[in-house]
């Protein structure tokens, strides 16, 4: 098997992601693993790569994806201008590059010149003086593949947190709380499971709105009005759900490695707990869509961007998961042409998970 082309758009200038990229991808495995094609510019990963120290970080600059090489890390130089980087403060130049090192990304996996994406961290504010009326990355992706629906989808080994609403304020919460919304989540983690993590028979537990799932309708009625029928609706269609359970009792228990996937209800819901759990471990993957898309567990890390003291574990992990996800789906799709063609697991995927 050819190996993966790994995407990488470089997020914010003025933070830690391209201190994470560079440490990442300084890993004696990755070159056996992918191809890496950073966007961004020779210059803004030379300026980086001194600060972070690595003299043997060896790149190969192309002006084009199509011109890049086997074996070696890629930049695609997506602009020539001299830019100012301002470490560790918000910019309209930090939030002007990583749009065109983005939307670059994206032209590229449109036309089969990389597999998937990794995304370093973007600042929300500074994504908005450059136009990006998004926000943040997954809505962008959502978007720029007409796809009606996506699943944020955290993920560390066997600790995987979907989100039925992802950036919305708490007040807006309760009304998008609907049938229709979690059932559509629902499926989402269900098929992702199944396409990009390769269990065939998913287990998914759905949490509560309310404190302590309302307490019987003590604390609100939505688990009983809402969620309840849509996993009895689920079980009927031979899906393997439960819930909805209280939130705080069900990560405290470890009740939560009991399941293979977890559908909460809104960010924070699923974030605390996951992020309690996983910092610096996990991944942000973007089920939904039909290209494969990861980024770091993190933000931009302005108090620490220059300082080389940013952990390059999650940006690494992204890139493995990546290339998993990337594996898996191809050997989805053959197993579906061919059932009777068991699933195996790639030999190299292997040799990097003992």
């Amino acid at each position: 098997m050819d190996k993966i082309r790994i995407g990488i758009s470089i997020g914010d200038i003025n933070g830690i992601g391209l201190e994470v990229i560079i440490k990442g991808l300084y890993h004696k495995n990755i070159l056996n693993l992918c191809t890496p094609v950073i966007y961004g510019s020779s210059k803004v990963l030379s300026y980086h790569k001194n600060i972070v120290g690595l003299e043997d970080f060896h790149f190969s600059s192309a002006k084009s994806a199509d011109r890049i090489k086997k074996g070696t890390i890629n930049i695609v130089n997506c602009w020539q201008d001299d830019v100012n980087i301002t470490l560790g403060k918000l910019s309209d130049s930090s939030g002007k590059y990583a749009k065109i090192s983005l939307e670059q990304a994206v032209i590229d996996l449109k036309n089969n010149y990389i597999d998937a994406l990794v995304t370093a961290p973007i600042n929300k504010k500074a994504m908005q003086t450059a136009n990006f009326p998004f926000p943040g990355h997954t809505e962008f992706l959502t978007d720029a593949f007409a796809t009606k629906e996506s699943l944020m989808f955290m993920v560390n080994d066997d600790l995987r947190v979907g989100l039925v609403t992802n950036h919305l304020a708490l007040k807006n919460v309760p009304e998008a709380i609907t049938k229709e919304a979690i059932s559509k989540k629902l499926n989402l983690i269900n098929e992702s499971l199944k396409m990009d993590f390769g269990i065939d028979k998913p287990k998914i537990a759905l949490l509560g709105l309310n404190p302590h799932a309302s307490d019987d309708g003590l604390l609100g009625n939505e688990e009983e009005s809402i969620i309840r029928p849509v996993v009895i609706e689920a079980k009927k269609k031979g899906l393997m759900v439960m819930g909805p359970f209280p939130a705080d009792g069900f990560f405290g228990s470890g009740q939560y490695r009991k399941f293979d996937g977890i559908l909460a209800m809104y960010h924070d819901q699923g974030l605390v707990p996951f992020k309690a759990l996983s910092f610096g471990e996990g991944v942000n993957f973007t089920a939904g869509l039909p290209i494969v898309r990861t980024s770091p567990d993190h933000g931009t890390a302005y108090e620490i961007a220059g300082q080389n003291k940013a952990d390059a574990s999650s940006f690494r992990k992204a890139v493995f998961l990546a290339i998993e996800i990337a594996r898996n789906r191809q050997a989805y799709k053959e197993m579906h042409a061919n059932p009777i063609k068991k699933r195996e697991v790639p030999v190299d995927e292997k040799d990097e998970k003992e």
